[in-house]
């Protein structure tokens, strides 16, 4: 019985040391957002709001000032930046594509491991796009 408790648990830690350590490749997640309209998502968001490039500057200052999260790909001057921001406790990686295109920014936020985010991802980019209207 010790060894089977053992195994369940070397196995449950490696799986949170993976979740927490694997490699995000940016051509997996940076990526054209698609954002044609609103979406909620089960694993995500999808958001369309007016701008040009200096509101996708002052977002990518909200997004780089949030905490856990830094950019994995792209930059404000080619039109697209990706997000990787984790969790709190576990390291789950959540993944937010934004892309400047003509005259509108779409935003994609989404999980990568698991089914539904529990509306972690639309609360998040939903408190940036305030904070964005607020500095306006």
């Amino acid at each position: 019985m010790k060894i089977i408790f053992w195994l369940i648990l070397l196995l449950v830690l490696g799986g949170l040391a993976w979740i927490r350590f694997a490699p995000s490749d940016p051509n997996v997640w940076h990526v054209d957002p698609q954002a044609s309209a609103d979406q909620d998502l089960a694993g995500g968001v999808r958001r369309r709001i007016a701008g040009d490039t200096d509101t996708l500057q002052r977002l990518d200052g909200i997004i780089t000032s949030t905490v856990r999260t830094e950019r994995l790909a792209g930059s404000v001057d080619s039109g697209r930046v990706t997000y990787v921001t984790r969790s709190k406790w576990f390291g789950f990686p959540d993944y937010t594509t934004v892309q400047l295109s003509d005259g509108t920014i779409e935003i994609y936020a989404r999980l990568r491991f698991g089914q539904a985010d529990m509306g972690v991802n639309k609360a998040r980019v939903e408190g940036w796009l305030r904070q964005l209207r607020e500095e306006t």
